[in-house]
């Protein structure tokens, strides 16, 4: 079959590769893509929005199953549009990508079915979050209510801190409409923890745990990024951990959307904080995460094109998810000066040293070929070295080897990834 991913980062990366050990799979398309995608894929140059050039793409070379990745193309309805043109997607509609698409939206959805989650209060004018800012328990969370490529969050501990974090985000639009509306919520303290799930409207499979790492600096300080790297599964999400989510989140999140008619198929990812009085929602995504894709995935023992399928068709309940009995770890390598300002340009070595190098895989965010057919950087996050071993601190000692492999101009990454597999 030929498939066509939507997206260029280094998620689309972790796709293509696992998709392309189907043997299902005999083409693989991907737009935009990146030069390290191209390794596995033919990359066709279509941005992620265009869906009407997309559909037409996929009409012209008969792709027989697309995968839109990404939130932005999900959350304005790209899933409509091929299913509009008779065309097989995975991924959830523009009414179920809401679920990540507004904060303000997922939020009253927990309320209103008894979901875990922190206490909250929603603004549509900066007036009222300043007014209601005087009188409000810090430290204190305030949420652009869009999409802001994950970093629409601000941790405020101070009163000046949150007004400053209010006029950022609603009057000097930093994250453009996205923060048009936002949520103030109360700050939870405890253990983050990231489970991803496929979905096939009624039915839920829970993949390994994951945890991320949003900080740009070590110590988890500097401004919030993507995503500086990322280890599976986390030493945190135990037994117990995973019933109570199983019974007071997972499904109900499943029964709750397809009760308010929007039936999600696809990937909810969970964002989760395991509190003292248990775990609670911090927040959801409607895809793959990035770069917790880039871990979860080369552990994953499945067909990943059979369990897109299922997702699809309604039949995920005859599926049984099985994740290798080991662990990955994911370090970023990224321009330096990344989330703001940071360049581009620089020729990438170092990359053939992971061909035919089990267990050690490279996956491109930000790369493209340059003008002499060279790889160069392309982007603020540029790699995600990846690594897996028995344990995680086998795997944290295999990814920053690797990490040290790669060379270009201005690298960064930081060096405490996977620190907390210590205090476990």
């Amino acid at each position: 079959m030929k498939i066509l991913i939507v997206g260029g980062g280094g998620r689309e990366h972790a796709i293509a590769w696992k998709a392309a050990q189907s043997p299902k799979v005999e083409k693989i398309y991907c737009a935009p893509g990146n030069a390290g995608i191209a390794q596995v894929a033919e990359c066709v140059d279509i941005g992620v929005m265009d869906f009407d050039r997309l559909v037409a793409f996929a009409r012209e070379k008969e792709v027989d199953l697309t995968v839109v990745a990404p939130d932005d193309p999900l959350a304005a309805g790209a899933v409509d549009a091929f299913e509009a043109a008779g065309l097989r997607a995975f991924g959830p509609r523009k009414n179920a990508a809401v679920l990540e698409g507004s904060k303000a939206f997922s939020k009253d959805l927990m309320k209103k079915y008894g979901i875990p989650t922190a206490g909250y209060e929603t603004f549509d004018s900066p007036e009222a979050a300043l007014a209601y800012l005087e009188t409000a328990a810090l430290p204190i969370v305030l949420k652009a209510d869009g999409l802001a490529l994950g970093k629409g969050v601000l941790i405020c501990n101070t009163l000046d801190e949150a007004r400053e974090g209010v006029r950022t985000l609603m009057m000097d639009k930093q994250f453009g409409a996205a923060g048009n509306r936002i949520v103030i919520e109360e700050f939870l303290t405890g253990r983050e923890v990231s489970v991803l799930s496929f979905v096939d409207g009624k039915s839920i499979k829970v993949m390994a745990s994951a945890q991320d790492h949003k900080r740009a600096k070590d110590g988890d300080k500097g401004l919030n990024t993507g995503g500086m790297g990322t280890f599976s599964p986390s030493p945190f999400y135990t037994e117990e951990v995973d019933r109570f989510c199983r019974k007071n989140i997972y499904q109900p999140t499943v029964d709750a959307m397809r009760a308010e008619g929007r039936e999600f198929k696809g990937v909810i990812f969970f964002g989760l904080m395991l509190t003292p009085e248990g775990p609670k929602v911090l927040e959801y995504n409607a895809r793959f995460g990035d770069p917790e894709a880039q871990v979860v995935l080369p552990r994953m023992k499945n067909d990943l094109v059979d369990v897109f399928e299922a997702c699809i068709d309604g039949t995920l309940d005859q599926v049984e998810l099985e994740f290798a009995d080991d662990a990955a770890v994911c370090v970023v390598l990224a321009s330096a000066g990344y989330p703001e300002h940071y360049e581009k340009g620089y020729e990438i070595s170092g990359l053939e040293k992971f061909a035919g190098t089990d267990g050690y895989y490279v996956f491109h965010a930000g790369s493209k070929f340059g003008p002499n057919g060279k790889i160069v950087t392309n982007g603020g996050r540029v790699l995600g070295v990846t690594a897996v071993g028995a344990d995680l601190k086998e795997a944290r000692a295999n990814a920053y080897q690797a990490a040290g492999w790669v060379e270009f101009g201005n690298k960064y990454m930081r060096r405490d990834i996977g620190k907390a597999i210590d205090e476990a």
